[in-house]
């Protein structure tokens, strides 16, 4: 079975925004998700926090082009009330890793890929970098 990866904002960001030094990792990922090795996903906030940043760098209609291009390879994970509920509830510093983690349970998946390991602790799905997924990947 694929494994079931799921984004922080901050790794989509990497690979949209095309930020280095972090950008190549999130390309190597992207592309395992476009040979269908990988399944994965997104929230629902991921898009419109990266809409929101990109449109401050690029005009709005190379960002929204940046979007779809992205969405062919991604599922989107939904930010529904249930997620709210618990993100609300749940013991994160921050509200918008809390929104993320309740997301990807939401979705069944494996892993959360995010630059920011610290913000998931004491989760029930590993949290890892991209670049400690890529190194997972040549172990096995």
């Amino acid at each position: 079975m694929k494994p079931r990866l799921f984004w922080d904002t901050n790794v989509m960001l990497d690979l949209l925004a095309e930020r280095e030094p972090y950008f190549e990792d999130a390309e190597i990922i992207a592309s395992l998700a476009d040979k269908h090795k990988i399944k994965l996903f997104v929230s629902t906030l991921s898009f419109s926090t990266c809409a929101y940043l990109l449109e401050k760098i690029h005009p709005a209609d190379t960002v929204r082009e940046k979007l779809r291009k992205f969405k062919i390879l991604a599922e989107i994970s939904s930010l529904d009330n249930d997620v709210i509920e618990k993100g609300l509830n749940a013991k994160f510093s921050d509200f918008e890793d809390a929104l993320q983690y309740f997301s990807a349970l939401n979705s069944n998946c494996d892993i959360i890929i995010s630059r920011n390991v610290k913000d998931y602790k004491s989760v029930d799905i590993p949290v890892m970098t991209p670049k400690e997924f890529l190194l997972s990947l040549k172990t096995k």
